[in-house]
């Protein structure tokens, strides 16, 4: 199929799907064939998981002097111009469009529309975009499981900033972005699809009070965390239970919680040679383990996505989580939970034994860490290219990101001198926005990150074959766990079979 009736014919399936005119599960497979890329399309994926707490007054942190005096000066030529973002409600866009975006217009003159969005919308209106290449939108917000499919509808960063010396800003070194994340999140073959922009990842978060009282410590392992927890649920339960988990049926969220079992366990989703390998001896013992770690999670665990999950530490149900780490400044938050100052973060327990890169299929990473971030890019049809590179290099810049990350609620940079700014540094302590995790998050993304495989199918495969499969097995749908993942096999061989 060319690529203009492709794109317009993926334009429809889009709309008609949003419209509600078109099955999730039609969509899903209609887009597979299509080529959509990976874990993309959103379905089922839900807001974020985040809970945004702010930090400190906005009046105590604004951007560096010199970075608006060039900003001032670069911007001249386009004042009166207006760009356009679609984007999901992240840390770094709702601290951009709530508190920051002022100061790059008001030095530039330069108006900045942020749409804030779920997921597939985001995704829809990047699609009609491309579809149309009409550039109604100058910036593209990109899931790291977008990569392969707008990866040439977007400027190489690199690109700009060779290109156009007259536009780059000073300092803006783009090899102070974590490698890791270059790699697993904005890179696409040889190409940068953008800059990393957000990583939420999974960490360790523990209730330090309970696990001192049962003379307990942080679990280095999947086993100590298995025993941590059923100590825990022994002792304390039915009011307090060991862990907990975002195990809803055919959600992306149960998808999530089983990578990190079945990598820890030393499996992964696929083989060198494209085949599902989730059934294998080691993907049984993952799920066997997985049946056990249940067992001692709250009863109403297996109808959460990552929101029930998060408020069930929150609330005092559960004491611990091996989950996204932009939970931990919202717990932190003596306003919104009943564990501020109790809980404690580590890096993830160790896995039994990983599969490399070479011994896993379309570019999986396993790692017991795993993660779900995205890039910010400058779209190809943009009418103004030029003004909107100025704003992703500001959005993105080190101090920027320094701001974002204490304002917009202790969330993971993507570069490495943010860690180690003195205003994030200084909001290290027990209170709404917390950066005292970020080492952990920063040792998690170096050492034990996990990302999902890249290919098209992956977006029928991660949202409804393999979810809605977990689900029935962990509905008593099957006898055991090899039968639960022989079926799951089976159909992630149809749907690459197309």
């Amino acid at each position: 199929m060319k690529d203009s009736l492709r794109k317009s014919y993926l334009a429809s399936i889009t709309d008609r799907f949003v419209r509600g005119q078109m099955s999730r599960r039609d969509f899903l497979g209609a887009a597979t064939k299509l080529g959509l890329g990976a874990g993309a399309l959103g379905m089922g994926f839900g807001n974020r998981p985040f809970m945004l707490s702010k930090a400190q007054a906005a009046e105590d942190l604004v951007p560096n002097p010199e970075i608006i005096a060039w900003l001032k000066d670069v911007g001249k030529p386009f004042a009166g111009t207006t760009l356009k973002l679609a984007t999901e409600s992240t840390p770094p866009s709702n601290a951009i469009n709530g508190q920051l975006k002022k100061y790059f217009e008001e030095a530039t003159g330069i108006k900045v529309e942020i749409e804030v969005l779920p997921l597939e919308q985001v995704l829809q209106k990047l699609t009609l975009d491309v579809a149309s290449s009409l550039g109604t939108y100058d910036l593209y917000y990109i899931d790291q499981s977008w990569a392969a499919s707008f990866s040439q509808d977007v400027f190489d960063p690199r690109e700009q900033y060779s290109a156009k010396a007259d536009l780059a800003m000073p300092n803006y070194n783009l090899d102070d972005f974590l490698p890791a994340l270059v790699d697993g999140i904005a890179k696409y073959e040889d190409r940068w699809v953008g800059v990393p922009y957000d990583i939420p990842i999974f960490i360790m978060i523990y209730r330090k009070d309970i696990y001192e009282k049962l003379n307990l410590k942080a679990p280095e392992t999947l086993e100590e965390l298995y025993s941590n927890s059923k100590i825990i649920t022994d002792e304390m339960g039915p009011n307090v239970y060991g862990t907990t988990g975002q195990m809803k049926s055919g959600h992306y969220s149960l998808e999530c919680d089983w990578t990190a079992w079945l990598w820890g366990h030393g499996g992964s989703i696929f083989g060198p040679d494209g085949k599902f390998t989730g059934n294998d001896e080691r993907g049984i013992e993952a799920l066997e383990y997985w049946t056990k770690l249940k067992a001692t999670m709250p009863p109403g665990v297996d109808g959460w996505t990552w929101d029930g999950q998060g408020q069930s530490v929150a609330q005092g149900v559960a004491a611990s989580m091996l989950s996204w780490g932009e939970f931990f400044p919202y717990f932190d938050d003596p306003t919104q939970t009943k564990v501020s100052g109790l809980c404690e973060v580590a890096v993830p327990p160790r896995a039994s034994s990983l599969r490399t890169v070479k011994e896993t299929g379309y570019g999986e990473i396993p790692g017991v860490g795993h993660q779900g971030g995205s890039s910010l890019a400058v779209s190809r049809y943009s009418k103004s290219p030029d003004a909107a590179w100025l704003f992703m290099q500001w959005a993105t810049c080190a101090d920027t990101q320094a701001l974002i990350t204490t304002l917009g609620g202790g969330t993971g940079p993507t570069r490495a001198s943010v860690y180690d700014d003195p205003r994030v540094l200084a909001n290290a302590r027990v209170g709404a926005g917390t950066t005292r995790h970020l080492p952990i998050v920063r040792e998690t993304i170096a050492k034990h990150m996990g990302s999902e495989p890249d290919l098209p199918e992956w977006a029928q495969l991660s949202s409804d074959t393999i979810p809605v499969g977990l689900g029935k097995y962990f509905a008593g749908s099957y006898g055991s766990p090899k039968e639960a993942l022989d079926d799951i096999a089976a159909q992630v061989d149809a749907v690459m079979k197309g």
